[in-house]
């Protein structure tokens, strides 16, 4: 797989909530192209996994 692959994989991955598996995705593909859109991908799913708190949600 190349860059782009794993890149779309990560999307795939992160529209089913499934972030792990997402970020695992991000990172082969900026291994593979530090260039790539998934620099951006895994920043923005870092950021919104650091707001994310389940103890806020369910007191």
């Amino acid at each position: 797989m190349n860059s782009q692959d794993y890149y779309e994989q990560g999307n795939a991955y992160r529209r089913q909530g499934n972030w792990q598996k997402a970020l695992e995705c991000y990172a082969e593909a900026i291994e593979l192209n530090p260039d790539s859109p998934a620099v951006h991908a895994r920043d923005m799913l870092n950021s919104i996994l650091g707001f994310y708190s389940k103890d806020a949600l369910n007191p």
